[in-house]
């Protein structure tokens, strides 16, 4: 089975300290609608950096960019829905609120928290295990970024209110076209094999990023490959670059729309070179890997979700004990005190 070739690189159980335990993945991310990347407010442009095009052309060009938390805060979302529906949430050590995001008050109990990690707020810190980085888009982003102008319309359908008052609520904003393509690469580090089934699932189940999600921002997630090692997988950056250079060498016409079965192929090719790299042990064959996804869905679905996600919780019950005692253990000290 595919999951026990990953065994060497899997934890057998949770554990404080990594040891040195790494599974990489390199995940196709190709646009399916109108999507927007920014850091900042309406009209600002789209998150884009100058890079070399490729490692053997040495030339500057603007390259979209999907940040790390552009990519992990949705997934996370994702799994906190299916927690939360089945009452796997705990509530903040200060507080009676329920864990939730962005609210410095983590629970530090739950999966989520277990797994992606938690820092503000509580009475300790976790770091990440799930370890993300800039994704690059293949072409430069002048051929990848359009203008729309958006107008407000009134309910009666027209751009005049009752009174004949013209909309004023006019405004250009950048925006991602469908069909471009980010590269990503993730790293899990010392995770079990469920841990990694959540985290692969969360990936595999999201389908909307950026701003503005509920209109636009729709998004195909595909996994071109699966490491074990004792060491990362080479950047996203790295591997945008040698995919250009690979079809600049093939002859390709780099303009968008890029087929997607045509680039994931050259990735393939580009990637199956690095388990000769150092720390990278072994590679997941594209039939292996097919069962992989198999295996997740059939965890994922709705015949067996309920009890692999309380395996799941159930399995940090050891750690959350030393948590209680501890705690205990401070009241009394200041009792005495």
């Amino acid at each position: 089975m595919t999951i026990e070739k990953l065994q060497p690189f899997l934890a057998a159980s949770y554990e404080n300290f990594p040891k040195g335990r790494t599974i990489g993945i390199v995940v196709l991310r190709t646009t399916q609608s109108e999507t927007i990347f920014r850091t900042e407010g309406t009209g600002e442009p789209m998150c884009s950096e100058y890079v070399q095009a490729g490692i053997e052309h040495t030339e500057s060009i603007p390259r979209l960019v999907m940040t790390e938390r552009k990519q992990v805060a949705p997934e996370r979302r994702k799994g906190r829905e299916f927690l939360r529906s089945h009452e796997l949430l705990y509530k903040a050590p200060k507080g009676d609120s329920i864990c939730a995001l962005n609210t410095n008050a983590p629970c530090e109990m739950c999966i989520d928290c277990f797994l992606y990690g938690f820092a503000a707020g509580g009475e300790g810190a976790q770091k990440s295990r799930v370890w993300t980085e800039d994704a690059f888009s293949v072409l430069p982003s002048t051929e990848l970024v359009a203008d729309r102008t958006i107008n407000a319309i009134f309910e009666n359908g027209t751009m005049r209110d009752e009174k004949g008052n013209a909309s004023t609520a006019l405004n250009t904003s950048e925006y991602i076209k469908p069909g471009v393509h980010f590269l990503d690469i993730v790293t899990f580090k010392d995770v079990t094999v469920d841990e990694l089934r959540y985290a692969l699932g969360n990936t595999l189940l999201t389908t909307r990023y950026g701003a503005v999600s509920s209109r636009i921002g729709r998004m195909e997630n595909q996994i071109l490959g699966v490491f074990g090692g004792i060491a990362e997988l080479p950047s996203s950056l790295e591997l945008v670059q040698g995919i250009y250079d690979k079809l600049i060498a093939d002859g390709k016409e780099l303009e968008h729309p890029f087929n997607t079965e045509a680039l994931a192929s050259v990735a393939r090719s580009i990637i199956a070179s690095w388990t000769s790299k150092r720390g990278i042990s072994m590679q997941l064959s594209e039939d292996e890997l097919n069962e992989l996804i198999v295996d997740i869905d059939r965890h994922w679905s709705l015949d067996e979700q309920a009890t692999f996600l309380k395996r799941l919780n159930q399995s940090y019950e050891p750690f959350r004990k030393i948590k209680s005692e501890g705690k205990k253990k401070g009241r009394d000290k200041q009792s005495e005190e």
